[in-house]
């Protein structure tokens, strides 16, 4: 089976992309499944972009699109969430409310700055810089498991003007660690986001050592996703994923509908 279970639209504030555009490429791509995960990001510090979606828009669109797409694509309804500790409640409150099929929580911002905005890395170092957004991200999986997968672990790497920007795992061995045993003690899951080679990382996000910690710790459940935000980038570079995934020792990637996975072999 061909999936995607991260990708943007219209509905998300960083993407101009009609839905249905999205869509078509897929179905032209011959994709089996497709999950479209807009951003809903409340109490976002973006002076221009507004990244809280429109719920009951998007509600609307797919119980009308699943029925208009049936003979073309199995197209499923998620959200991607980002995270913020005083936001858990607020978040409950709206997954409770939609029938998502698959919801994605991911860190975007640390102690409230939005990591891709240069003001982060000025007032940090490196290390502190990642430091931060980790230990973030550890409150949020300690208090929040009203999601499916955590999404792009390691997203702040892409940023900062570093000469070498890879993170090096023993540096925050413990709290990396901590961080997959919650997520694997909650019954969720971590994606692989495809879109690290296309910031030219050499890797996924998150990178082979995150991915083999979670494996050897016990981690089972692995979506992949291209977080695509234009149609040429629907499935991109999922065979050089795919490919490190089976070198880490995982025979299965999963799908979601309804909340619940579904393990598709390798």
């Amino acid at each position: 089976m061909l999936s995607d279970f991260h990708l943007h639209s219209h509905f998300s504030g960083d993407c101009q992309v009609p839905i249905e555009d999205m869509i078509q490429s897929a179905i032209n791509k011959r994709v089996n499944r497709l999950c479209l995960t807009d951003h809903h990001d409340l109490d976002f510090p973006h002076p221009t972009i507004n990244f809280e979606l429109d719920l009951e828009s998007y509600d609307a669109f797919f119980k009308e699109a699943k029925e208009v797409y049936k003979d073309k694509i199995e197209l499923l309804m998620g959200i991607e969430l980002g995270m913020q500790p005083h936001l858990h409640k607020t978040l409950s409150e709206i997954v409770s409310k939609y029938p998502f099929d698959f919801v994605i929580a991911s860190n975007h911002l640390s102690h409230g700055i939005d990591v891709y905005d240069k003001i982060y890395f000025q007032e940090r170092s490196q290390y502190k810089g990642y430091l931060d957004y980790f230990e973030d991200m550890l409150e949020n999986v300690k208090g929040y498991t009203d999601y499916d997968v955590y999404g792009h672990l390691d997203y702040v790497i892409r940023y900062g003007d570093f000469p070498n920007k890879k993170l090096a795992y023993n540096d925050f061995k413990d709290l990396l660690d901590e961080i997959l045993r919650q997520i694997i003690k909650s019954g969720k899951g971590i994606e692989v986001n495809t879109s690290g080679y296309k910031y030219g990382l050499d890797s996924p996000h998150p990178s082979r050592e995150i991915i083999q910690h979670y494996k050897d710790l016990g981690g089972e459940i692995i979506t992949l996703g291209s977080d695509a935000h234009m149609p040429g980038n629907i499935c991109s570079n999922f065979d050089s994923a795919k490919n490190l995934l089976k070198e880490i020792g995982f025979k299965y990637v999963c799908t979601f509908v309804n909340r619940s996975p579904d393990f598709h072999p390798l």
